[in-house]
């Protein structure tokens, strides 16, 4: 008897060669899946090793090594840098204290120079009554008669200045053409007079020393121009020549 094989219907999918089929292309994919995986990954690697065929891992781990002792050291130099510092028993001193010590230094070895004392040279015994005047006549005989004096002239206001301390006799118009005169006693028993005089600057009695102003010079009594006539007395009125008496005394009257 025959057996009746079984009727495969046209819809019915054959599954005696499909399955397998299926499993098989399954199981390609995979392997090609997992070969470019493996290309890739190894690709990778020949990349970041710079083509080579081993991987570099003890430069990574030197690398990472040498980041974990810089790390370590500057942790280190924080906790250095903030430990306190003792200040330096001798400090520096400021620029400013430096500028200032050598000034200070300098002003103190300058010491002001003392001032001078004002010395007044001593006034001499006797002194020329009219300093710088020129000799316009000397002692001796004038015209027939004698020159009791010395003439000495200067413009008209000059001072006229006492020979000699002493004191004044007389002061005013002495008469016979000497206009205003000034006489002085000097104690000795010598006397000066002073005539022709402008304007008289003592009374009489008063004392002076050498080199006072006793008058100023003009031209009363009988003169021809402002003069100062000059005359010592070896007691009154009794004249005698000026210019060895004065020069035995120092001053140089020019005749």
């Amino acid at each position: 008897m025959q057996e009746d094989s079984p009727v495969q219907n046209e819809n019915t999918p054959d599954t005696s060669q499909t399955e397998p089929q299926r499993t098989g292309r399954r199981n390609r994919l995979i392997v090609l899946g997992a070969a470019a995986l493996v290309a890739l990954g190894l690709g990778g690697v020949a990349v970041a090793t710079g083509g080579t065929d081993h991987p570099a891992p003890a430069a990574v781990s030197l690398d990472a090594q040498s980041r974990a002792d810089a790390a370590s050291r500057a942790d280190r130099s924080v906790r250095e840098s903030s430990t306190p510092v003792t200040p330096s028993l001798s400090p520096t001193p400021s620029p400013s204290a430096i500028s200032a010590s050598p000034t200070k230094t300098a002003a103190a070895k300058a010491k002001p120079k003392p001032k001078p004392k004002k010395t007044t040279k001593p006034t001499p015994a006797w002194v020329d009554p009219m300093p710088g005047a020129a000799v316009t006549s000397c002692y001796g005989q004038r015209w027939g008669t004698l020159h009791a004096g010395i003439d000495l002239a200067l413009p008209s206001g000059t001072p006229i200045h006492a020979a000699a301390a002493g004191t004044v006799t007389q002061a005013g118009d002495a008469s016979d053409g000497y206009g205003n005169s000034v006489f002085i006693d000097h104690g000795n028993g010598y006397l000066t007079h002073y005539a022709h005089q402008s304007r008289i600057a003592v009374t009489v009695g008063q004392k002076v020393k050498a080199g006072q102003v006793i008058g100023y010079e003009g031209a009363t009594g009988d003169a021809t121009g402002p003069h100062l006539h000059f005359e010592v007395h070896q007691g009154m009125w009794n004249q005698i020549d000026p210019a060895p008496f004065m020069r035995a005394r120092g001053v140089d009257l020019g005749c």
